[in-house]
């Protein structure tokens, strides 16, 4: 079985075989082009698409492929434009705040089983790149390892400690305003757990809750 999530840069794949399992990202640019997916695909392929273009792209690959949003039921009082990432994320989730570390970061408040809604944020690269558009005097190297506490005292650490801030601060004024705890996934998050308190990392959120919805279908 192969799972994708479909996002705004990039196709995100998991194989699954019977003894193990293998994810892997594709740019949008690439149009599926690699030895890893060979032309013709024995096994069921599932995925979810936020990005109309690419997913007429994948189901040229994968004509037999299941769009799992088709009929996907999810009661929420935000508007029709919440993305399906969004809401398989937190389908499985009775309390928490999940906050999705992907080309943008979305953050969605479950609270009793009900999603009252949500954020969304600039993403970490976006973030890292829209400083050299301002200026080539602010080109910088991110310091991963700061201390937001601290003054900064040079272009590198106040460029990194704005964008970390940038990024905490507002997750945080959330968590306390709702005291739930966190549900952390996405790549780039992993540079930002040290700065939270009561949070559970789930790598595979998104393909976790995949497979759970598959299995209810069956």
């Amino acid at each position: 079985m192969i799972l994708c999530d479909i996002g705004n840069t990039t196709f995100h794949f998991l194989k699954i075989s019977e003894n193990s399992e293998e994810d892997f990202k594709l740019s949008i640019s690439d149009n599926l082009s690699t030895n890893k997916l060979s032309t013709e695909i024995d096994e069921m392929v599932y995925f979810i698409s936020v990005n109309d273009e690419a997913r007429t792209v994948f189901q040229k690959k994968f004509p037999n492929s299941l769009d799992i949003g088709e009929k996907f039921e999810f009661k929420t009082t935000y508007a029709n434009t919440l993305g399906i990432d969004r809401s398989i994320a937190c389908k499985f989730i009775s309390n928490g705040i999940i906050v999705d570390f992907g080309s943008a970061i979305t953050i969605d408040v479950m609270q009793n089983n009900a999603h009252l809604g949500g954020f969304i944020m600039l993403g970490f690269e976006t973030l890292k790149r829209s400083y050299s558009m301002i200026s080539k005097k602010l080109i910088f190297d991110f310091q991963e390892n700061i201390n937001i506490d601290d003054m900064p005292i040079n272009t590198n650490e106040a460029i990194s400690s704005a964008i970390i801030k940038m990024i905490v601060l507002p997750i945080k004024e959330i968590q306390k305003k709702y005291n739930l705890k966190l549900i952390i996934t996405g790549e780039t998050s992993k540079i930002f757990l040290k700065y939270f308190d009561d949070y559970e990392f789930r790598d595979r959120l998104i393909f976790d809750n995949m497979k759970k919805i598959i299995e209810e279908k069956k």
